[in-house]
């Protein structure tokens, strides 16, 4: 029955295609008419598919953006609201990875300046301690190497934390507890600062 069904929707789109090929071959102006047409409904779908996530996802984190919402989430779910706030700061290629086999890495993302960065996030209502923080480092100096890391927790890491990440070959982008608050609403970013600049100014990004 399937494959019936499979032949006659082949007869049906040759039959179809046909009849658009005569009729652009006896009306050449209408066939261009037509297709534009088509051509400009299609990028118009797009593009209002395109408004609508967006505007899904500016509702998404204004509804997390609080700290206190925060503090309810799973880990999955506060590794999603991290995603989409690195998709609306403008990085690319945003994936998260998944809880297991991640190799110590949450999410992967390209930023607007074309940097790999490598993210670990930490939804926890304790401190983020030392060990955590080298075992970050270690998957950034291996799997990772050449990826900016960030370490985001809903927390505070450790003084002896701090200094571990501060102390690295290339110190870790930290965003603890008050930066998060502040990064959520869009007050702070992960970007240098030079990057910000030449986005603000609406200058090509350096690669």
């Amino acid at each position: 029955m399937k494959e019936q069904l499979a032949l006659l929707g082949l007869v049906g789109a040759a039959v179809v295609a046909v009849l658009l090929v005569k009729f652009a071959v006896e009306n050449p102006v209408w066939a261009v008419v037509m297709a534009g047409l088509l051509i400009i409904g299609f990028c118009g779908a797009l593009f209002m598919r395109y408004r609508v996530i967006q505007a899904h996802r500016r509702q998404f984190l204004a509804a997390n953006a609080e700290l206190a919402k925060v503090d309810t989430l799973t880990g999955p779910e506060f590794e999603h609201l991290v995603a989409e706030r690195l998709i609306a700061d403008g990085f690319r290629r945003v994936r998260e990875r998944g809880r297991s086999g991640d190799g110590g890495v949450d999410i992967t993302a390209v930023a607007p300046g074309g940097g790999p960065y490598a993210v670990q996030c930490k939804r926890y209502s304790r401190t983020v301690g030392a060990p955590e923080v080298r075992n970050f480092l270690g998957a950034l100096a291996n799997t990772f190497d050449g990826h900016t890391g960030v370490l985001v927790t809903s927390g505070h890491l450790t003084r002896q934390a701090r200094a571990e990440a501060l102390r690295a070959r290339q110190p870790l982008v930290l965003v603890e507890r008050d930066r998060l608050a502040d990064w959520l609403i869009g007050r702070d970013s992960l970007l240098p600062r030079r990057v910000r600049f030449s986005l603000v100014e609406g200058e090509e990004p350096a690669g």
